[in-house]
């Protein structure tokens, strides 16, 4: 969810929104308060309003007024904006930690496996997702809605001339990115500790998967986040070591590498398939643009 706000606010634009993270963080939050008024359902409509309602006011009051100033000044300005929106959450919640609960609905495993329970929740968060990313496609690609969007990013004048508002439809499409990215937040809060630094844990990966999955592709997002999960999920379950991979591959590795296990460097690994991307094929597995340029 995260990755596929953040690659319609690229295609879309051509933002590289650096505080995307960040309104994910502040979904959570904000979703926190309010599921403890509301409840969680309450907090899983209201807070991506909220917080994408933030969004196109920073979109119509800052980012429009750089717009001509090109992507350095657009990346200086977000970037700025994902430090100050990590300090008003420290001045606003503090810096203790909160966690949020599951909804009883949804609490419980909804199938065993080989003695394993699925858990329903996450049943309840792939359900969303996929739904969002089949809405969005339908909205882009089916809509007169997505036309009139895909056409002001290269024919601005002529949309404009044809009656339609083109800084108020790039502010429609930066709020919804932000409230896509809330949505995730308010979603994966009950699985993940609330606490500032949430969005400078995430945000790296979901740039990762933007990149692999090829900048301004939806698909490609949905792509490369089952991709790198999966590449995660089975380094930290296997048990075998790098010295036993370079043992199959007929390799001989230096006995302070050939120790470390699998597990040991899961976390590097999205970013190791990120630079195997960017030598073998820079503009990602479903990048839009007809070079390998990036």
């Amino acid at each position: 969810m995260l990755s596929a706000g953040l690659t319609l606010i690229f295609s879309m634009m051509g933002v590289l929104n650096f505080a995307h993270a960040s309104f994910y963080m502040l979904g959570a939050y904000v979703g926190y308060a309010l599921a403890a008024h509301g409840g969680f359902w309450f907090a899983l409509i209201v807070s991506p309003l909220l917080v994408g309602a933030l969004g196109g006011l920073f979109e119509r009051l800052l980012l429009r007024r750089i717009e001509t100033r090109g992507a350095l000044a657009e990346l200086l300005l977000t970037f700025g904006a994902a430090y100050l929106i990590a300090e008003a959450v420290k001045l606003i919640w503090g810096l203790a930690p909160f966690n949020a609960v599951v909804p009883s609905s949804l609490d419980g495993s909804l199938f065993t496996f080989y003695g394993a329970a699925f858990p329903r929740y996450r049943a309840f968060m792939m359900g969303v997702s996929l739904a969002m990313l089949l809405a969005l496609y339908v909205v882009l690609r089916v809509s007169r809605i997505g036309l009139v969007v895909r056409a002001a990013l290269t024919h601005a004048a002529t949309v404009e001339t044809l009656g339609h508002n083109v800084p108020r439809v790039f502010t429609l499409v930066f709020s919804t990115g932000t409230a896509l990215a809330a949505l995730a937040g308010v979603i994966g809060a009950p699985l993940f500790v609330i606490e500032p630094s949430m969005a400078e844990n995430i945000g790296p990966i979901v740039f990762v998967v933007v990149v692999v999955g090829g900048l301004g592709s939806v698909g490609g997002a949905l792509a490369a986040s089952l991709l790198i999960g999966c590449v995660q999920t089975f380094a930290v379950g296997t048990t075998l070591s790098l010295g036993s991979l370079a043992g199959f591959a007929g390799a001989v590795l230096p006995p302070a590498w050939a120790s470390l296990s699998v597990a040991q460097i899961a976390p590097v690994l999205p970013y190791v398939l990120l630079v195997a991307m960017l030598a073998l094929r820079p503009r990602g597995l479903f990048g839009q643009r007809g070079d390998d340029d990036v």
